[in-house]
């Protein structure tokens, strides 16, 4: 299990990107969502026959 508040801090930090201590728990529970959402796409079973997308390219 990720630890959300300190990947928000280190995430943070390793960007250099300020974040005031009043904004950071509103910061974390966006993560947390975040990572909700993505743990329903990630875990979506999909069938063998399932082919890759083409990959973009402008």
């Amino acid at each position: 299990m990720v630890n959300i508040e300190e990947y928000v801090d280190r995430t943070a930090e390793l960007i250099n990107l300020p974040l005031d201590p009043e904004h950071r728990p509103g910061v974390v529970v966006n993560f947390e969502r975040i990572a909700a959402i993505a743990r329903l796409v990630v875990e979506f079973p999909l069938p063998p026959e399932v082919e890759v997308a083409p990959v973009f390219e402008p």
